[in-house]
């Protein structure tokens, strides 16, 4: 491909692998520039719902998706105070073709963005490339500068896409405003080891002063532990063995 291509996507997660997929294939040329030498990261894009999955089908990757190991979600439960679980949501009962979340591994869900990718000749991704700023010539982004393996670079296109999530550094570096929406909760992820016995159900768990969310991962159980806003930093300073002596208790 050209040095400069048509558009450049900072960020290769699912938001800036998909947009590259489609540009490239509505004849596009785009170059997806990922800061990482691998998809490796627990967690993350790994939701896979009803209209992504339908989104796939539609690209013609359902059947590469499949191949992927994954769990279904078709519903919600929360316990009364008897203990018993009370259905609150029910996708099995959506009119979709797909009416389940999929919980996939996001590196794998990429792999198989990444494959389809390099089936079109105007999709590239480079791995290990991290933008470092944009270039700005008459109030315009016209490009970027990057630094890899074989060091550091500049590439122009017409057209720059901010993919690089929630600390951003195009965001930063081209002085684009960011709103933001405060919310009174923080969460902290972690895996328990083990199964749940409703495997396709997400179940809420609570304690005096913990709400949890369990989503069951096949031989792990995915967790979302709810905190108050502050209580993060709280945690962080006591050091992980308190917070697993606070759990456990």
């Amino acid at each position: 491909m050209a040095e400069n291509p048509d558009c450049i996507i900072v960020g290769g997660g699912p938001a800036g692998m998909v947009a590259g997929l489609l540009l490239a294939r509505c004849g596009v040329k785009v170059v997806v520039l990922e800061k990482h030498g691998d998809f490796l990261r627990d967690f993350r894009g790994d939701t896979i719902h009803p209209s992504t999955l339908e989104l796939l089908d539609q690209l013609g990757l359902m059947g590469e998706f499949e191949k992927i190991p994954y769990s279904k979600v078709f519903g919600a439960s929360i316990p009364d105070r008897r203990g018993h679980d009370v259905r609150v949501v029910d996708l099995a009962g959506l009119k979709h073709p797909y009416p389940f979340i999929a919980m996939a591994p996001q590196w794998d869900f990429l792999s198989l963005l990444a494959r389809a990718g390099e089936q079109e000749e105007n999709f590239e991704l480079r791995m290990n490339c991290e933008v470092t700023d944009v270039v700005i010539e008459s109030g315009q982004v016209v490009g970027v500068q990057y630094r890899s393996e074989t060091g550091e670079g500049q590439l122009r296109a017409l057209l720059t896409i901010a993919a690089d999530g929630r600390w951003s550094t195009v965001r930063r570096q081209a002085g684009l405003s960011l709103r933001e929406y405060r919310v009174p909760v923080d969460v902290w992820w972690f895996r328990i080891k083990g199964s749940m016995q409703a495997s396709n159900t997400l179940l809420p768990v609570f304690s005096p002063d913990r709400v949890f969310v369990l989503i069951p991962r096949g031989n792990y159980v995915q967790t979302a532990m709810l905190l108050k806003k502050g209580d993060d930093t709280k945690l962080r300073r006591q050091g992980i063995e308190e917070f697993r002596r606070q759990v456990v208790k």
